[in-house]
């Protein structure tokens, strides 16, 4: 396989590491155990390491 291959792995797994952030801290949320303020700072923060997760080395 390929570096590109490797890459798009990455991706792939950055993206579905994020979803999974994100669909828990909704669900947390929903089920009344955070505030609004809070997943929000949670979702920076998994914003950010998607980000950083698939931004070129050279960026």
């Amino acid at each position: 396989m390929s570096n590109d291959d490797d890459s798009s792995d990455d991706v792939t797994d950055a993206v579905q590491t994020f979803l999974g952030e994100a669909d828990a801290a909704y669900e947390e949320y929903d089920k009344g155990y955070t505030d609004a303020d809070a997943i929000l700072r949670r979702l920076e923060t998994a914003i950010e390491s998607l980000r950083d997760a698939t931004s070129d080395d050279g960026e």
